[in-house]
């Protein structure tokens, strides 16, 4: 079986070199008996993968975005470059969703409730690509002279879809951390899931 997370690097899906603090435990959810290094690295091991591509999420959100609320393109950076670095954004954003819809999430669905269709992690895909589409469409306009690129045009699309892309990278990550991932999967399990 093709595994999820090197799919996404083969489809050029960027990601950043170690995870953020959202995949680190925090001290209310380690109610269970304590881990020893070698079982926190076995069940956290999902959680850091996620987070370290989505951390490349944030950073590219964060340069489009702060583009737009200055008012002005990253220094050095052309528009032509500045338009393909968020339809890239687009583009990687749909790859890591599509990955994760059809390889990830059903797996992890047999066992945890938020990864199955409808609820909460799904829908908030749904919401993301609306916004996402809309944004994608933009760009390609401006890229091909339809349209003149407007920073506060582009600074309304991104918030259309801002607020529940930066909850639900955040989310995702929360899900997979060790002491979630230990309330449904034994060791072995963990080991063996396709991720």
């Amino acid at each position: 079986m093709e595994q999820p997370f090197e799919k996404m690097a083969e489809e050029g899906v960027p990601k950043c070199e170690k995870p953020t603090e959202v995949s680190a435990p925090k001290k209310e959810d380690q109610d269970l008996p304590k881990m020893s290094p070698q079982e926190f690295r076995v069940y956290n091991r999902m959680a850091e993968h996620m987070d370290m591509f989505h951390e490349n999420f944030r950073r590219t959100w964060n340069l489009l975005y702060g583009a737009c609320t200055s008012g002005k393109r990253p220094a050095g950076m052309s528009l032509r470059a500045f338009l393909n670095t968020g339809l890239e954004f687009c583009h990687h954003l749909t790859v890591h969703h599509t990955i994760e819809e059809q390889h990830i999430f059903p797996v992890l669905a047999r066992k945890m409730p938020a990864f199955k269709q409808e609820l909460e992690l799904l829908t908030q895909h749904k919401l993301i690509h609306n916004g996402l589409e809309k944004f994608e469409g933009y760009l390609e306009e401006c890229r091909s002279g339809e349209r003149e690129l407007r920073l506060e045009e582009m600074r309304e699309l991104l918030e259309g879809f801002g607020t529940v892309l930066w909850q639900h990278l955040d989310d995702e990550v929360k899900q997979l951390r060790a002491e979630n991932m230990r309330r449904f999967w034994s060791a072995e399990e963990m080991r063996r899931l396709p991720m």
